[in-house]
């Protein structure tokens, strides 16, 4: 069983892809294009590449839909008034979603901040003035000490203090009168002692919000509304991954007056902890479609997709002698159908790092989701992929590994 993503693994996999060299341009089929069709890319000097990994942030997240990409072209044709869209978009939202109210924020990490930032200032005008000097406030947030990771800075923004607890016990003897938030790493669920539903569970039971981190979240669609069903006050995601809407949106859900105070603790207000976080019209817009878009998707037949792909990548290598594949689904976070690829590397003279270098440097380039460092394991994630480009990594990943088997 392969174990989810952690932030160590994502930190990992940051640190692979953040030196990589770019220069080139490539067609779904994998043939290299001309610089007069290249475009914009090709002008810049960047070669685009195959997304075999994932939704990661360094490798742009994911595509937008030609309809969430023509509403954002619409939206950046008229002004409009910031506030009277958001608290439109939240509408629009928040019924589609069966939430209380919900805010279109500049990535999860804006979701995070501005969430915290209610639960401390509320919507007193002098305490958001103040952060993050949060002296004479509520400023200590609740996590279990398996759920620090690389991006609870966002949270720190604010001028809290994170209290880390183990137990149950520990976690309820820390509730008190500085306690103004519970924060859950949905991601680290497996890892905690306290698991999703009873974290909720005691936050509630002690009168205090409680704040799901669910970016990587969806798939699948039920986590649109399944943490604050169980009781998360507000729950946040990223809108540049599986909903496919602009890579610099996020989504916040939840409890009104959290979700209003949210909203004022930001852009466009002035003089706030959020200022920096800047929404624009087009995201605004471009968020909502995607949602649209993704609840009316066939999500059955997409997931079907998916395991089709996986399966002629296996298929185009079962031939090679000591390379063995298994398909598998990470338990939390880009839940789809993977693919892991394993070799002998005293028969087949190849380590992780070689292969990732051989499908990074080659026509077309082709980033992969790297498995753990201590054996030489490859993770192809299919769902990000464009029509066909599957065929080019099976191809590619065959000829890799029947080189080295010569």
């Amino acid at each position: 069983m392969t174990q989810p993503m952690t932030s160590m693994t994502r930190r990992r996999f940051l640190q692979g892809v953040g030196v990589a060299p770019i220069a080139g341009v490539l067609s779904v089929d994998g043939s290299a294009q001309t610089a007069a069709s290249a475009g914009v890319y090709e002008r810049l000097g960047v070669r685009p590449l195959i997304n075999a990994a994932g939704t990661y942030t360094a490798l742009s997240a994911s595509l937008l839909p030609r309809e969430v990409a023509a509403a954002m072209d619409e939206a950046s044709r008229q002004f409009v008034s910031i506030p009277e869209l958001q608290a439109a978009a939240g509408r629009r939202i928040a019924s589609l979603l069966g939430a209380e109210a919900a805010l279109v924020t500049s990535g999860c990490a804006a979701a995070l901040t501005l969430a915290t930032a209610a639960c401390v200032a509320g919507a007193d005008p002098d305490a958001i003035r103040r952060l993050p000097d949060t002296s004479g406030m509520k400023n200590e947030v609740l996590v279990q000490k398996a759920h620090r990771f690389g991006y609870d800075r966002a949270i720190r923004n604010v001028g809290v203090t994170l209290v880390e607890v183990q137990t149950r016990e520990q976690l309820q003897a820390a509730i008190g009168e500085r306690t103004a938030l519970l924060f859950f790493l949905n991601n680290a669920n497996d890892l905690g002692e306290i698991a999703r539903e009873e974290f909720a569970g005691i936050a509630k039971t002690a009168g205090v919000p409680s704040l799901v981190d669910a970016a990587a979240d969806v798939p699948p669609v039920g986590n649109l509304r399944a943490f604050t069903d169980m009781g998360y006050d507000l729950a946040a995601f990223s809108g540049g991954k599986g909903l496919r809407g602009p890579q610099c949106s996020g989504l916040l859900v939840g409890r009104r007056d959290l979700v209003d105070a949210a909203f004022l603790n930001g852009s466009p207000h002035s003089d706030t902890i959020g200022r920096i976080a800047k929404v624009g019209k087009e995201e605004i817009v471009g968020l909502t479609r995607a949602l649209e878009l993704y609840l009316e998707r066939d999500h059955q037949a997409e997931w079907d997709d998916w395991e089709f792909q996986v399966r002629e990548i296996a298929a185009a290598l079962e031939s090679i002698p000591t390379v063995r594949t298994e398909r598998f689904v990470p338990a939390i976070a880009n839940e789809t159908p993977h693919l892991a690829i394993t070799w002998d590397p005293r028969s087949l003279r190849l380590s992780r790092a070689d292969v990732i270098r051989e499908l990074r440097d080659g026509d077309p380039r082709i980033e992969v989701r790297p498995g753990p460092a201590t054996e030489p394991r490859l993770e192809i994630g299919v769902w990000m992929m464009q029509p066909g480009e599957h065929r080019v990594v099976a191809r590619r990943c065959s000829d890799i590994f029947k080189d080295a088997s010569a």
